[in-house]
């Protein structure tokens, strides 16, 4: 009687299968979140008519009147920074599994994974305060009106910019350990996060406020060029091992 033949073993000079990540393209997904929070910024700013949006530097009676004056526009950035909060949350979710997909088994991406979540969070809970400012009886009350601004801009300013550095930190120190992505984008995504980070001294120091936007606007183009360098294939056997 003939013995089992021995399992078929794959010849040395042929290449490893590739698998491609089952999942939405990151890349895309950075666009559309960048695009909806700068539209949600449009009809408060200097592009949406006057008044603007007021600072946390102006008097109280400035922001009574602002909310008074332009409840439309606040409503769309509203509605735009929810929407934007969502597409935030799914970037976050695709980008952390397309790295283990990649064998990042690293600390690094739960840490992204809390960084995107928690940014994604204090934006929707901005985005209500904002909706709730819209309300006459409400912008009627300037303590109210007050104390409610400060509230979004807390979670708008370093609820927003720290945990975003988290997320662009948890993103490029495992991706650069692995070189994932290009040295310059691991390079930028470390300074950007750690100045995202250092914008908690802006509870304390009003004068570290520039840290907010430093890590903001740069850190959206972060996103898009990482979601797009980011690789969406590896080798089966890289990917049994994540």
């Amino acid at each position: 009687m003939s013995s089992p033949s021995a399992p078929a073993q794959q010849h040395p000079s042929t290449p490893a299968p590739r698998l491609r990540h089952q999942g939405p393209h990151i890349g895309a997904l950075a666009i559309v979140w960048t695009v909806l929070f700068c539209a949600g910024l449009a009809p408060v700013t200097t592009f949406g008519g006057r008044p603007y949006f007021p600072g946390p530097w102006a008097p109280p009676s400035a922001f009574a009147a602002f909310f008074q004056t332009r409840p439309t526009a606040v409503l769309a950035c509203a509605f735009f920074h929810f929407s934007a909060a969502i597409v935030l949350g799914i970037f976050t979710a695709s980008a952390v599994n397309q790295m283990r997909f990649l064998g990042v088994r690293a600390a690094g991406v739960n840490i992204a994974l809390f960084g995107g979540f928690a940014t994604a969070f204090n934006i929707i809970a901005g985005s209500m305060v904002l909706w709730t400012l819209t309300h006459p009886i409400v912008s009627a009350d300037a303590a109210l009106t007050t104390a409610l601004y400060f509230l979004d801009f807390g979670f708008g300013g370093v609820g927003f910019s720290v945990p975003y550095g988290l997320l662009m930190l948890g993103l490029s120190i495992p991706a650069g350990f692995l070189r994932l992505l290009p040295k310059w984008i691991v390079i930028s995504g470390v300074a950007l996060g750690a100045i995202g980070v250092l914008s908690t001294l802006d509870i304390a120091f009003p004068q570290a406020l520039p840290l907010i936007p430093l890590t903001r606007f740069p850190g959206f183009l972060w996103l898009i060029a990482a979601g797009f360098a980011l690789p969406r294939t590896t080798t089966a056997v890289r990917a049994s091992l994540a």
